[in-house]
């Protein structure tokens, strides 16, 4: 069976999110189907996957392999190849710079017009904007925000539902967050960064990571120990006072 013949059968059976496989397919498109996807799945070695990832950037690359690795999987588990080539690769490093965030304290003097409300919600309940887009008033009850489906359909992953404290009152979101990230946009951050200002916000108050990474709906709390062992400026400055403070008695 040929490749592309194989990833248009398989799309539909994947255990995944309507966005994750639209993900999928996007990349499989533009970086596979191209130079595999005329080949029989059974003949495709290591080196023709290698060869189709060689001129990608790391990110892509990995996004890239990973969806080799599903289809391969997928392959395996009906019998059509007796070992995945993709699973023989090793997925490349990537190298992620910490993208800047408001914290709190900037947040709540800042006004954002008609957006001043859903930022703030966003940054103080840590939802997803798809997660956001979904909720309605019957989410909100007994002092919690309960989190359990995305725009999308379903959260990222299961650890997605969640239900975290009301901290700010509740205003419904628009299906598409452009009009939020104007507003966002002269501050240099992005929607998405506000899961961080919760994250950090979290930290500062010091609930456990682990806490914290349930209230995230991470599905790995080494992701949310990426924002607890941040260190901004003024934690270096209050650690050279405390310190000062030490050293001196």
């Amino acid at each position: 069976m040929l490749l592309d013949l194989f990833a248009t059968t398989i799309w539909p059976y994947l255990d995944v999110t309507e966005k994750t496989r639209k993900n999928y397919l996007g990349a499989y498109k533009r970086h596979l189907s191209g130079t595999i996807g005329k080949s029989h799945i059974e003949k495709i070695s290591k080196a023709d996957i290698l060869n189709s990832l060689d001129s990608l950037p790391p990110q892509t690359k990995y996004q890239t392999l990973m969806v080799a690795r599903v289809l391969f999987r997928e392959a395996l588990n009906r019998e059509l190849v007796e070992i995945s080539p993709a699973g023989l690769i090793k997925a490349p490093k990537i190298s992620v710079d910490a993208s800047k965030f408001l914290m709190w304290e900037d947040l709540r003097e800042i006004d954002f017009g008609s957006q001043t409300a859903r930022i703030r919600f966003l940054a103080l309940h840590g939802t997803r904007y798809g997660e956001a887009a979904a909720l309605t008033e019957l989410d909100i009850h007994d002092g919690r925000v309960h989190i359990t489906k995305s725009i999308h359909g379903r959260t990222k992953s299961p650890s997605g539902v969640r239900a975290v404290p009301l901290m700010s009152p509740f205003e419904p979101f628009p299906k598409y967050q452009n009009t939020i990230a104007k507003k966002l946009n002269p501050y240099g951050v992005t929607v998405h960064s506000l899961r961080k200002t919760y994250d950090y916000t979290l930290k500062s108050s010091n609930v456990h990571v682990t806490t914290a990474a349930k209230l995230m709906g991470h599905s790995n709390p080494l992701i949310t120990m990426k924002i607890y062992t941040a260190v901004l400026d003024h934690e270096i400055e209050k650690a050279g006072l405390a310190l000062s403070e030490y050293i001196a008695i």
